[in-house]
């Protein structure tokens, strides 16, 4: 394993669509570790493979719940209802926490990385965190809710 550079607001490659997965492969789970080891380093509870430099559709979650991290490869949202508005911040806009609305619960479908489909619903926390890593694979960052 090893920590990645995370890329920082001003960078392309954030701005970016990220690519579908086609394949879970022994190059794809060493990229999984690689950003688990960084965002536990950078004390993160999310990140998404374009904040290392790596425009795939994958990103992972630990809000430090019990359940551990979480791995969405190929995430879809199905679903959203309420709203929360509360506090944000990212790896790639250091610095920077705003209040940002965000859906309070989210319902997802996406693979894990044994290539598994799940559904995942998420409520406050959770939910936040997958809509802000969702962005990220379509360009968006936090702070262009504000």
């Amino acid at each position: 394993m090893a920590i990645r550079n995370i890329r920082v607001d001003g960078d392309e490659i954030l701005r970016k669509k990220s690519k579908k997965i086609e394949k879970i492969d022994r190059r794809l789970l060493i990229l999984i570790d690689d950003m688990a080891e960084t965002m536990y380093a950078s004390d993160g509870v999310g990140l998404a493979a374009c904040q290392v430099g790596i425009l795939k559709r994958l990103f992972i979650i630990d809000i430090y719940d019990g359940n551990g991290l979480r791995v969405f490869i190929n995430a879809e949202i199905l679903e959203t209802r309420g709203t929360q508005f509360g506090e944000e911040g990212c790896l790639s806009v250091p610095g920077v926490n705003e209040d940002v609305e965000r859906p309070n619960y989210v319902k997802v479908k996406a693979l894990n990385e044994k290539g598994h489909e799940f559904i995942f619903e998420g409520e406050e926390l959770l939910a936040r965190a997958i809509c802000h890593e969702n962005d990220h694979l379509n360009g968006v960052l936090f702070t262009d809710y504000l």
